[in-house]
């Protein structure tokens, strides 16, 4: 197969029905369609899951770009201390206490 472009300013200009292929190409292989389910609800594809390791009960942030719509893996926070700080017993259970809360409440 041959491509017909032209270079100009050390950028390569395809030509648009070649544009419209390689579009096509890269999202067939790299995009996955998914469907919107009766009660709104979408599956994300395993490919997906796997490369950012999402498993169940993790949770996504959801936000709208212009017409496209945006999904991030909530980041894990762990609580940090100082290193050679002491941490007491009450500390350490507040510190509990709040994770728990988080996961059960949100």
């Amino acid at each position: 197969m041959s491509f017909a472009y032209i270079v100009f300013d050390d950028n390569i200009i395809i030509e648009p029905k070649v544009e419209i292929f390689i579009l096509k190409y890269l999202f067939y292989f790299f995009m996955k369609k998914i469907k919107v389910t009766r009660s709104y609800q979408v599956t994300i594809p395993v490919e997906v899951r796997e490369k950012l390791d999402i498993e169940i009960g993790d949770e996504l942030f959801v936000r709208v770009e212009e017409d496209r719509i945006v999904m991030e893996k909530v980041k894990k926070e762990l609580p940090a201390y100082k290193v050679g700080r002491r941490i007491g017993e009450q500390e350490i259970e507040e510190a509990l206490l709040r994770g728990l809360r988080r996961a059960l409440i949100g």
